[in-house]
């Protein structure tokens, strides 16, 4: 039975990938630095594995994944590295700790996560890395810098990977939703409503599926990213070909 773990499970786009994946007759383990939500999702759903995790630990992430693995003789087929936060506001208006948690979670964490999964993901044949990133990657943005910075990161991460772990038979992803209807989204940065929040936790957690039941084409082609509804596909595909000043102005608009 193929295995996916998944860090920042207990709610919105993570509880929805579990789901999904439970669905097709995985083994899923959630693991959130959330211990009653947590609980609350082990109530629902008593086949899920389920641990605390604070993604910032690498002792935690160390722990957490020996005990999951000891459900799957070793192997992983699937690291999902979902958790993520978002404080918006004006960089010198959001206090240092929130910066910091924002590059701890989001970025480092992300890492820790890839570092620690490395050997469980190198004994699985056809093992993917999945991790989650943002149109807010596409081009920098004003109001949430810091998450926008993390998730360039992410995306620099995933690359970077997907070349390094080639010879392991380990394909590195990443997932590209645009504002999705989470707790992520409940927040003032200007583009929620420029754009609107159209995406459900059920599209990315499909995406996510997708991704690791690649086609033809996408191995063929060495397929990186994922991008999540039409505004996404829109804005990243345009970024690419558009003058940077037209990018520029576009992104201006969305977000100031």
């Amino acid at each position: 039975m193929s295995s996916i773990f998944i860090t920042g499970g207990a709610a919105g786009i993570g509880l929805a990938t579990a789901e999904r994946f439970e669905r097709a007759g995985w083994t899923v383990g959630i693991y959130d630095v959330n211990q009653d939500a947590v609980d609350k999702v082990k109530a629902n759903h008593p086949d899920f594995i389920t641990g605390v995790l604070d993604v910032r630990e690498p002792e935690q992430w160390q722990q957490a994944l020996a005990e999951f693995t000891s459900h799957t003789d070793g192997t992983l087929d699937v690291l999902d590295n979902n958790a993520g936060v978002l404080v918006a506001g004006r960089l010198d208006e959001i206090s240092p700790a929130a910066i910091r948690a924002q590059i701890d979670i989001d970025a480092l964490g992300v890492t820790l996560g890839a570092q620690a999964a490395y050997p469980y993901l190198k004994a699985t044949p056809g093992a993917h890395l999945v991790n989650i990133a943002s149109a807010s990657a596409i081009y920098g943005q004003p109001g949430i810098a810091t998450y926008s910075a993390a998730k360039f990161y992410v995306a620099g991460l995933t690359e970077a990977l997907e070349l390094e772990w080639e010879p392991d038979d380990i394909r590195v992803v990443s997932i590209w939703p645009l504002w999705a209807k989470t707790a992520l989204a409940d927040n003032d940065a200007k583009s929620t409503k420029t754009l609107g929040v159209h995406i459900t936790p059920e599209q990315v957690a499909d995406k996510v599926f997708e991704s690791v039941h690649p086609n033809r084409v996408d191995r063929l082609l060495h397929r990186t990213s994922y991008s999540v509804g039409t505004q996404t596909l829109v804005l990243g595909n345009a970024a690419k070909f558009i003058p940077n000043v037209v990018n520029r102005t576009v992104n201006k608009f969305l977000a100031q």
